[in-house]
């Protein structure tokens, strides 16, 4: 119903106004109590097969969404009722700041998937801090944290030491980013020197406590082995727990869409990232020797997606742009498909 009914009215709007519109439509939607009771019987699955224990928390099933979309933290009850895992909050950054000019995200339904060039807008560290203590519900949540776009990549590790600490005591893990093609310079931040001087000083904070938060790093798609291997090694050195791949990709390598120049730059993510970042979850399980969890990211949009993914060896999988393309059941069909499946697939 969702395809054939619902998607062709919002593809018929501007991608971020309908991205607002859902946002204003389900927090007024969820103040409904038999909303609340429908959602649950339609997009949620719970079954003890399905659930995972990782970085010290259970999940109730592999499938989580994805940085970029919840930004503020403001739908955490709400998603909850769609089936998800666990949900990853931001890019937030110490200050607010607008983002990148608008038209900032772009559709290519022929290709099943988005660009965007929003460029880390957010309400800021301390309106999103206030928001995520002041939830008391079950899922699982991520801060994935950037550095504003005012501030020189010198002083980067400032601003992702602000968010930590403001954090560190209200979410289940962070996600260092600094793979998004939308800040200018920062996937300079991926390089061995930079990184290095960043997960010093984050694991430095980490350890001044008692209880150790996990620390994921996100990556971009377009590294060299080479440089993944730089990464792997620096995240090894400080006692990285995890790494997420993938980011967006700026390559636009065999897309079907046309005039890509009038739309622009941008992070291409959706189904011609599948491949790409299932080689690199393959490679970081192959050279990582089980060191590290995984998180998979880009091109899932059914249970053969994140299957591909699981087999390259990625422990959870988030999903954004195919959750968009698929509707609000996407979650709840994969576990259903995955229930079905040998025990292997749902260990």
């Amino acid at each position: 119903m969702y395809k054939k009914l619902f998607r062709p009215i919002l593809f018929s709007f501007r991608p971020e106004f309908i991205h607002n519109f859902s946002f204003l439509s389900i927090k007024i939607l969820f103040k409904i109590p038999f909303v609340k009771f429908l959602s649950k019987k339609l997009f949620q699955l719970h079954n003890k097969n399905l659930e995972i224990n990782i970085i010290g928390k259970t999940f109730k099933n592999r499938i989580g969404l994805a940085a970029g979309f919840d930004k503020n933290a403001e739908l955490l009850y709400e998603m909850e009722y769609f089936g998800f895992s666990h949900v990853e909050v931001g890019t937030i950054t110490p200050l607010p700041q607008d983002g990148n000019p608008k038209p900032r995200l772009f559709r290519l339904p022929k290709d099943k998937s988005l660009i965007n060039r929003m460029g880390f807008n957010n309400d800021g560290i301390e309106k999103i801090a206030a928001r995520i203590k002041s939830y008391k519900g079950k899922i699982v949540i991520g801060a994935n944290i950037g550095k504003n776009k005012m501030t020189p990549n010198d002083r980067a590790v400032d601003d992702y030491l602000i968010c930590f600490k403001k954090l560190r005591d209200h979410v289940d893990y962070f996600v260092i980013n600094i793979s998004s093609p939308n800040t200018p310079n920062l996937r300079k931040l991926q390089s061995k020197g930079s990184l290095s001087v960043i997960l010093n000083k984050i694991q430095i904070e980490n350890n001044s406590q008692k209880n150790l938060v996990p620390i994921f790093i996100k990556i971009a798609p377009d590294l060299s082995f080479k440089e993944i291997d730089d990464i792997l090694e620096i995240s090894k050195k400080y006692k990285i727990d995890g790494i997420i791949a993938t980011n967006t990709t700026i390559s636009r390598s065999g897309l079907k869409t046309k005039k890509l120049k009038k739309i622009g730059d941008g992070g291409l993510s959706g189904k011609p990232l599948a491949t790409k970042s299932n080689s690199i979850i393959k490679y970081l399980r192959k050279k990582s020797d089980d060191k590290f969890v995984i998180i998979g990211v880009g091109g899932v949009y059914n249970v053969d997606d994140v299957i591909k993914k699981i087999e390259s060896g990625a422990d959870l999988i988030q999903v954004y742009t195919g959750w968009i393309y698929e509707g609000p059941s996407m979650v709840k069909t994969i576990n259903n498909s995955l229930l079905k499946l040998e025990k292997r697939i749902v260990k």
